[in-house]
Parts: C-alpha cells; structure tokens; sequence
C-alpha cells in the first residue's frame, strides 16, 4: 500500500508556482512592473522643448509590451511545456554574438548599416535560407525603425555612412 502511495505521489505534477515557466514570467512581470511604476515619476516635458511624443511614453508602452508578451509566453508554455535542454543551442550564441557585432558596426559605421546586419544575421542563423526574403528584412525592417524613430518619436539618429546622407538631403 505504501508503494502506491509514493508512486501516486510521483506522478503528480508540481503547483504552477514551482515551475520554471512561471518563474521566469513572474520575474520578468516583476522587474517590468516596477519600472513601469517609476516611469510615472518622469517629469513631463513642455510642448516648446517636445520633440514627437513625451519621454514617458515611449518607456511606458514598451515595458506593456514586454509584459504582455511574457503573458502570451507563458500561456503558450502551459499548452505546450518548454523541452528541458542540456545544452543551449548553436544559435543561441550565435545571436549573442550578433548583438556584439550590431554594437560595433552601430558605433564605428552607421546605426541603420548595424539593424540591416543584425536583421539578415539572425534571420540566417534562426532558419531562413531564401536570399529574398533575407534582402527584404534588411532593407525593410531598418525603414520601419528609422520611420518610427524619426517621424512618430521626433528623434534623430547619430551620425554614419546612411543617416549622413539621409540628413544633408
């Protein structure tokens, strides 16, 4: 009778709040939630000084979309357990290191000249052969950035090979 016991015991699943999934979630929404609440100690700045939209926003609607997102994560890996792995994958460093090389590429050459690098580098490495679509996603994902940056947030972009030419036109 014993026997049964330990083994009923074993194969019940631990509570949600000891799992690596939650874990990790919780912690993200955690640090997230605090520097949410500190962005609404930012000071407003007046109209005449604001370029594009206040200092606040930008932080504020990016940290609702890191916690929203950690939300979709972690609905998705209660569907579908995340896979226990010994070790991480070859593309997991090779993205590291494509940060590496977006930051200095960025601050010796030209921001956008860094994106359209990153953007073709891990798109590479995470699986998409076709040139195509590997030509559009450097030409087309440092567009939206610089649109979004320069038109909707009103800021301008440090000197390079690209935004030099963009800014004497």
């Amino acid at each position: 009778m014993n026997n049964v016991q330990n083994k009923k015991r074993a194969n019940k699943s631990l509570p949600f709040f000891f799992k690596d999934e939650f874990k990790v979630s919780f912690i993200i929404i955690f640090i997230s939630t605090i520097l949410l609440i500190t962005t609404f100690t930012f000071d407003i700045v007046p109209p005449i000084l604001n370029r594009g939209i206040q200092p606040a926003t930008f932080p504020k609607g990016l940290l609702i979309l890191i916690i929203g997102l950690t939300l979709i994560i972690y609905y998705l890996s209660i569907k579908k357990p995340w896979k226990v792995e010994k070790k991480l994958p070859k593309t997991f460093f090779l993205t590291l290191l494509s940060f590496l090389i977006f930051v200095i590429v960025s601050k010796t050459l030209d921001f956008f000249l860094a994106i359209s690098l990153l953007s073709i580098f891990v798109s590479y490495y995470w699986g998409e052969r076709r040139i195509l679509y590997l030509i559009l996603v450097s030409v087309i994902f440092p567009i939206i950035v610089f649109i979004f940056f320069e038109t909707i947030l009103g800021l301008r972009f440090p000197p390079g090979i690209i935004t030099n030419i963009y800014y004497q036109v």
